[in-house]
C-alpha cells in the first residue's frame, strides 16, 4: 500500500526517530499508526541492545539541588556531537527532572523507571550508544550549606557540604574540587590503600638513589607529606587565591567543610583510539 509522506511526517513527530525508520514501520504495519508505534518501540529496544556494547565517553553531566539533597548524574553518548543533539538534551532535561522530583542514589534504580523507555528510543533516533552512567548524591539538612558547581560545558561538577559559612562558600570550595579533583577531605581521611601504594612507590624511587637507609626513610618521608598535602581538599592551594589553602580560606569564613563529591565525563573509561589509515582500512572492508 502507498505510505503518504504526512504520515510518515506524523509517526516522526510521535517517536523521533528517523523518517526511512518511519516509513520502514508504517509499510511494515499497513499504514496502522499505533502499530507503526509499537513496531519503534519493539525495534529500539533492540538496537539498544546491539549498541550497548559500543564505548560511550563522551556525553554531559546533569544536577539538581533540593532542600534536602543534592544529585549529580552522568549521561553518556558515543560522540561530542551526539550530547549536543537536541534530542539528547531533550532527554538530558527529563533526567534532571526526574532527579529533582525522585531522590536517586543507585545508578541501577533507574533501569525501572519511565526513563529507560525513553532512553532505548534516543538511542534509535541518534544511532549511538546513550547510557545514564553514574550518580552521586549528597544529603544534608536546612542548617548546612550546600554549594553546586557546573561547569559551562556541563561536563565537570562538583557538590560541596559545609557546616556554617554561606552558600557562596561552598561553591567556591565546589568550584576548587572541580579543577583541583581531590581524593579526600583531610589528610587523615586518605585511602589507606591508596596511601601504601603511593608509599611503596616512594619506597622503590628511593632503593634507586643508593643512599643511606636513614636518608632514604627522609626521603620517602617528605615525599608521602607532599603527596598528602596535593591530594587532601583541605591542604591543597585554594583555586581562586593561590597565596592560602582551602582550610585557610574556610577559615576566613567560618566555615567547615563536611563533605563533597566530583564527577567528570568519561572519566575512567578507556577509549580506543585509531590513526586515519585504520579507520579507511575498516570503512573499505
Amino acid at each position: 500500500m502507498e505510505i503518504k509522506a504526512s504520515q510518515v511526517k506524523e509517526l516522526r513527530d510521535m517517536t523521533g526517530v528517523a523518517m526511512m525508520e518511519c516509513k520502514k514501520a508504517l509499510i511494515e504495519a499497513k499504514g496502522d499508526l499505533e502499530k507503526a508505534v509499537d513496531l519503534l518501540r519493539s525495534n529500539s529496544a533492540l538496537k539498544a541492545e546491539k549498541k550497548s556494547s559500543r564505548v560511550a565517553a563522551d556525553g554531559i553531566l546533569v544536577s539538581t539541588l533540593t532542600d534536602n539533597y543534592a544529585t549529580i548524574l552522568e549521561i553518556n553518548t558515543e560522540t561530542d556531537f551526539a550530547a549536543k543533539d537536541s534530542s539528547f538534551l531533550s532527554f538530558a532535561e527529563k533526567v534532571k527532572t526526574y532527579i529533582t522530583e525522585n531522590k536517586v542514589t543507585d545508578i541501577n534504580s533507574l533501569e525501572d523507571s519511565s526513563l529507560e523507555e525513553e532512553r532505548k528510543t534516543l538511542i534509535q533516533t541518534i544511532g549511538e550508544n546513550i547510557q545514564l552512567r553514574r550518580i552521586e548524591t549528597i544529603d544534608f539538612t536546612s542548617e548546612m550549606k550546600k554549594g553546586l558547581y557546573m561547569h559551562f560545558d556541563s561536563k565537570l561538577a562538583a557538590i560541596v557540604i559545609s557546616k556554617d559559612g554561606s552558600d557562596e562558600v561552598a561553591r567556591n570550595v565546589a568550584m576548587h574540587v572541580s579543577a583541583f579533583n581531590p581524593l579526600c577531605l583531610s589528610e587523615d581521611d586518605i585511602d589507606k590503600d591508596v596511601l601504601e601504594r603511593e608509599k611503596a612507590i616512594f619506597a622503590n624511587q628511593a632503593q634507586e638513589s643508593g643512599k643511606p637507609q636513614e636518608i632514604m626513610d627522609k626521603i620517602v618521608d617528605g615525599k608521602v607529606k607532599r603527596f598528602l598535602s596535593e591530594v587532601s581538599l583541605l591542604s591543597q592551594d585554594f583555586v581562586k587565591d593561590p597565596e592560602i589553602t582551602v582550610q585557610e580560606y574556610l577559615n576566613q569564613n567560618s566555615a567547615i567543610a563536611l563533605d563533597f563529591v566530583r564527577l567528570k565525563v568519561g572519566e575512567g573509561i578507556e577509549v580506543e583510539t585509531k590513526d586515519f589509515a585504520e579507520e579507511v582500512a575498516e570503512q573499505l572492508k
